[in-house]
């Protein structure tokens, strides 16, 4: 009996040391440089979302308000923009073309909105036709409720599945005890909808009384990154934690990921908000950073430009301002590097339909990465 408990207690130790020792995955700089960036869009203040059109030009959202068309080397600030409200973390933020944008031209965008009653703003969906020199039709497909003067948590990043759902995620506004775990409320989400903005019937609580329909996760706290995984077709997210607890999460229908109920975090002051890191029926993540990254802009790469690279995550740091690369095996990371050390903060990161994988840097501008 004594020889059974002390296997047990042996076999107890070693697994909380290795899930200790998965947590801590260390950041690394490669010893060798393969790769190295090129300016492609120069001068730029915040560049929050980027997306590209078939003829090869891309579409830019200056946190400010601004849209900026870039193409032939050339930048033009595009009329027709929605009215940004810029408070805090809020303003213009990302834009994403249809997948089907060569036939219909459907550009869509989420900025902080004023629309609306009460004071402040919250984030809106929008979305416009682009006619190659301004927007058009601009329509609201969603804005989230209520208005508050609250600068942080807005979100928010856009991202199509391949049955044409669009989905975008809205932070929890600064009111983590209300928000994230009510689904009667908006904000801590993550949203589907058809590309019309109308709620599909197959969303998780379609039936369920005062919920907000168009929910189809929540418990999230700031998600500023989104891509479909390019081999599953999952939909993939990062989100800011407080200080610690940034974290990689797939998202799956009607799945409670947790904020604040659990957490790897603690408040900026030091201090606990919670005493629990799982609970049932809440959502694990995939992974998660102690300390905090601050992350921005996800991508998985698929492109034979980088071969070495092929399913690896790349998450923009606005913290430490590098780019990391996030090695993984079945749906665990393995390894992290820093890339591009000292670059500054890192907004965005996306693979382009030309394979490359271009990167936005505030007070720097637009820059891809190229093979040495």
């Amino acid at each position: 009996m004594k020889k059974l408990s002390l296997i047990l207690i042996i076999f107890l130790t070693c697994t909380a040391c290795a899930q200790q020792v998965e947590s801590e995955i260390k950041a690394e700089t490669p010893t060798e440089i393969s790769y190295t960036t090129e300016m492609v869009v120069p001068d730029l203040t915040i560049p929050w979302g980027m997306t590209f059109l078939p003829d090869g030009s891309m579409l830019i959202t200056e946190k400010n308000g601004d849209l900026i068309h870039f193409k032939n080397g050339k930048k033009t600030t595009i009329e027709g923009a929605p009215t940004v409200y810029v408070r805090g973390q809020g303003g213009f933020l990302d834009i994403k073309a249809h997948p089907n944008f060569e036939n219909n031209g459907w550009i869509y965008m989420t900025h902080a909105s004023s629309e609306g009653n009460g004071e402040g703003g919250n984030t809106a969906l929008v979305r416009a036709k682009f006619n190659g020199h301004k927007l058009e039709n601009l329509e609201t497909l969603y804005k989230a409720a209520p208005n508050t003067k609250k600068g942080q948590h807005f979100g928010s990043r856009i991202a199509f599945d391949n049955e044409g759902y669009i989905y975008f995620s809205v932070g929890d506004r600064g009111n983590r005890d209300e928000n994230p775990q009510d689904i009667s409320k908006d904000c801590g989400k993550i949203y589907r909808l058809h590309d019309d903005g109308t709620v599909p019937e197959s969303n998780p609580f379609i039936n369920t009384k005062n919920a907000k329909t168009a929910i189809y996760s929540y418990g999230h706290r700031n998600p500023q990154g989104m891509v479909k995984h390019p081999v599953t077709g999952k939909i993939w997210t990062h989100e800011h934690g407080p200080q610690g607890g940034d974290e990689i999460n797939i998202i799956e229908k009607g799945k409670n990921y947790g904020w604040p109920v659990i957490s790897y975090g603690i408040n900026y002051s030091g201090t606990t908000f919670t005493d629990i890191t799982e609970k049932e029926g809440m959502e694990q993540p995939l992974f998660y950073w102690v300390p905090s990254i601050a992350p921005s802009g996800l991508a998985i790469v698929s492109s034979n430009k980088y071969p070495n690279w092929n399913g690896n995550v790349l998450v923009g740091s606005l913290k430490f301002q590098y780019l990391e690369r996030l090695i993984l095996k079945n749906n665990k990371v393995i390894k992290r590097e820093k890339l591009f050390e000292n670059i500054g903060r890192v907004r965005n990161v996306i693979q382009a339909p030309d394979g490359f994988i271009y990167l936005a840097v505030e007070n720097h501008g637009i820059v891809k990465i190229v093979p040495n």
